[in-house]
């Protein structure tokens, strides 16, 4: 039997709201009761219809008498419920006149809100269907008794999970399918890091002001990377050339047989390509506990380019059987794009593959590592020097870490040392066997990893035959598009000149304040919760009242004619080779970066951060999380809280409270409620097809519920502040702060997993709270004949 489709029904008093908003509106519930007849005449007419006739000599009964006196006391009764109706009627039309007035909105003309009222105007309202809009956004069809949760093969062709869903709701095929081409015209919020990546390609892409030398060289090298056509043209040649430069090598029949630990150095320094071994900078958590904020160079085990597996029996690494044909084909590609005979290349392919293998085999993965205790051994360079003697380590460190004193004396941490000792061993071994000395497989072996670390300057033939053997392993993910690799790159060389464009961007004081409320409001929600215990509570609160919520930033911006200074040696060039030549620089830029923090005590802001942490006594927000769509200073504050509200309101839940399930019996409590609303809604309750959430899932809903709470309650704190908000569209304060959080996506979200709803269906619980919502939402339902309870 079909199932009678989900319809909106909009049950609410008659809105104060402009007539754009509320659209057509259904009749109210009730209606207060307005007399048809004059009190009087019903007294008249009581008086003329008298249901016993006495003679004008016959005294009157005492029962005449007293109804005489009940019709006279209804009458008066009648009067004055009248009168008090009057003045009831009229009391409300004031009131509501009154909060007209209060609640008349200016609208807000910017450039920014038309964009976002164009932008929302295309978008589902939550308060015109409700029912179809909170359940089918991200697909309702993912939950399921045998889940536990959303099917991961949603939107997979053929997919059995797909099959499932149209067993299960072949009643609703028809409005998915209507919400599945409504959501191709949306645009809904993407996950943080790519709404990022997309406001800095904006102020790439902008012409707006010519800026300094050093945004000039930022944008030229960002549109050489987009040159795709110049790249293509290029081919191998510009690779080709630099391998001449370095003396060249053994598969080309000419190689000058140039030192060993003289190309590595160069390699290291001008390059970053570390064949052997990691390298890179960082902190002792053994000292950090201490206080201190000393950084050293820190070695690990490279990440090899031949793919490796653990065997647990064995406790060593191996190259994967499975993939060794694979492999061995993009070898020979690689080899054949660089103009390699088939002959010879076969002898150069099977030294890179024995080589690589026996390196693999001494490394080890990070947990093994860990249980080993083999992560931040210390040690000095004179002492890792003699255990590893085929490497000049205090000469390669000198070189990528070149202009700063390095010494025998000072410390480096090791990450698995073993590995290190045992490479040195092969490298020696190698070198020293004497039918290999003309055909260099160390050089060779050094050669083909700085390809592998210019593969992206290089054209689209090393790309795609590095994406094949990518399929090969078992990968599915699809490569970044153009525009988002060429942000990336530019960021690596050019980040100082990034944070200054979006600094210049980022309303600081804006963002402070609505950290604050949010952090104010945070903190107040702690208070409402039921505690299993008072240690738990002592602990948060201590932990919370030492924090000092503020905005992320580098303590100094550097100015213009700093950023024309630090970069004045970049050349960024033009033509069929441009690019190559550009992220070549971009490499050793990358390198100096490693050396400025070797001895900057200072935390630099790291640009791509999107989330939240704590250092020290400060909870930093990075200012990539204050962009727009999320955010913008000229959006009502209405659209700021609602969108970016939530979301850093999200971020302090999960930060500071995340074993919140174990310590608070409300989460249990609030999830257990909302599913229940959902449950209802759905008309899943009583169908056998409601199941339970797990503590994660539920913890997820009460953190995704307060965190929409706590927004609110923010945003309503600073209206008292600043009670003039403007809107877009018409819309009324609140309104426009829930039809704004509506637009948040829950497929963007990182504890997506454990969400088992739709986030914006959250409206419909905290709307059971008639005064916090324009109007009373709800879906009629046949099973249904009561209200639900507030969460």
């Amino acid at each position: 039997m079909s199932e009678t489709p989900i319809e909106l029904e909009l049950s609410a008093q008659p809105s104060s709201q402009p007539e754009s908003e509320r659209g057509r509106q259904p009749p109210p519930l009730f209606q207060l009761p307005f007399p048809t007849q004059d009190p009087s005449n019903i007294y008249q007419q009581t008086q003329l219809q008298p249901e016993l006739q006495l003679s004008p000599n016959q005294a009157k009964p005492v029962w005449i008498n007293h109804r005489k006196l009940f019709l006279l006391f209804l009458g008066f009764f009648l009067c004055a419920a009248i009168l008090l109706l009057i003045f009831y009627m009229h009391h409300i039309l004031q009131t509501r006149s009154n909060n007209q007035k209060d609640k008349v909105v200016t609208p807000c003309l910017s450039p920014e809100c038309q964009w976002a009222s164009a932008r929302l105007s295309m978008s589902a309202d939550p308060f015109t269907h409700p029912c179809d809009y909170f359940l089918f956004t991200c697909g309702s069809g993912r939950l399921s008794p045998d889940s536990g949760g959303r099917q991961r093969g949603q939107g997979i062709p053929g997919h059995p999970q797909n099959q499932r869903e149209k067993a299960v709701w072949p009643e609703r095929r028809a409005q998915s399918k209507e919400k599945e081409n409504r959501g191709r015209r949306e645009e809904k919020i993407l996950d943080r890091k790519t709404l990022l990546l997309q406001y800095l390609r904006e102020i790439l892409d902008s012409n707006d002001t010519p800026g300094s030398k050093a945004v000039q060289k930022a944008k030229g090298f960002y549109c050489s990377c987009l040159d795709i056509k110049s790249i293509e043209m290029a081919g191998a040649e510009p690779f080709l050339a630099l391998i001449q430069k370095l003396g060249g090598w053994a598969v080309s029949g000419q190689w000058n047989k140039t030192d060993f630990n003289s190309t590595l150095s160069l390699l290291m320094r001008d390059y970053a390509t570390f064949p052997f071994f990691n390298l890179y900078v960082g902190k002792d958590p053994n000292e950090i506990a201490r206080g201190t904020i000393k950084r050293y160079i820190q070695i690990d085990q490279p990440d090899l380019l031949i793919p490796i597996e653990w065997n647990r029996k064995t406790l060593k690494s191996q190259a994967k059987t499975k993939t060794l044909r694979p492999f061995l084909a993009s070898c020979q590609r690689y080899l054949a794009l660089l103009g390699a005979l088939p002959s010879s290349s076969m002898i150069h392919v099977g030294n890179f593959m024995s080589l690589s293998s026996e390196l693999a085999v001494a490394a080890a993965p990070l947990d093994y590592r860990l249980s080993k205790g083999q992560l931040y051994k210390r040690m000095t360079i004179k002492e890792l020097q003699s255990q590893a003697p085929a490497i000049d380590w205090l000469g390669c460190l000198q070189a990528a870490f070149h202009q700063l004193p390095l010494i025998e004396d000072d410390h480096v941490l090791l990450h698995n040392l073993p590995y290190v000792v045992q490479m040195s061993r092969i490298i020696g071994k190698w070198m020293n066997k004497q039918e290999l000395s003309t055909s260099g497989p160390i050089h060779t072996y050094m050669v083909l990893n700085l390809l592998h670390t210019l593969i992206p300057a290089l054209d689209s033939r090393f790309s795609e035959t590095e994406k094949n053997l990518s399929v090969a392993l078992g990968n599915t993910e699809g490569a970044d598009p153009r525009w988002k690799h060429c942000v990336l790159e530019t960021e690596r060389g050019f980040d100082s000149v990034l944070t200054h464009l979006l600094s210049e961007r980022t309303a600081q004081r804006d963002a402070e304040e609505i950290i604050q409320n949010i952090f104010s409001s945070f903190k107040s929600k702690l208070h409402e919760l039921k505690w299993t215990d008072e240690k738990s509570l002592h602990f948060v609160m201590k932990k919370v009242q030492s924090l000092i919520p503020k905005l992320w930033t580098t303590k100094r911006i550097l100015s213009e004619a700093e950023l024309d200074l630090l970069f004045s040696k970049v050349t960024i060039g033009s033509g069929t080779h441009s690019f190559f030549s550009n992220y070549v620089q971009i490499l050793t830029l990358w390198q100096k970066r490693l050396r400025q923090l070797l001895t900057e005590q200072t935390e630099e802001a790291d640009i791509l951060s999107v989330t939240p942490f704590i250092l020290g006594d400060e909870l930093l927000f990075p200012m990539g999380m204050f962009i727009p769509p999320l955010f913008h200073p000229s959006y009502p504050r209405a659209m700021n809280y609602g969108v970016i509200g939530f979301l850093l309101a999200k971020d302090i839940l999960h930060l500071i409270l995340p074993d919140i399930y174990s310590q608070s019996e409300t989460v249990h409590a609030v999830g257990e409620c909302v599913w229940a609303h959902y449950l209802t809604v759905t008309e899943r309750a009583g169908r056998g097809g409601a199941f339970s959430l797990s503590a994660a899932q539920k913890q997820e809903v009460w953190v995704q519920y307060s965190a929409l709470q706590i927004a609110l309650q923010a945003y309503h704190q600073s209206l008292m502040n600043h009670p003039s908000d403007p809107s877009i569209l018409g819309l009324s304060q609140t309104r426009l702060f829930l039809t704004s959080f509506s637009q948040v996506n829950c497929d963007s979200d990182p504890y997506r997993e454990f969400m088992p709803l739709e986030p914006s269906f959250l409206i419909t619980v905290i709307c059971a709270k008639s005064d916090l919502c324009p109007t009373s939402l709800h879906c009629p339902s046949k099973t249904l004949q009561h209200s639900l309870q507030t969460c």
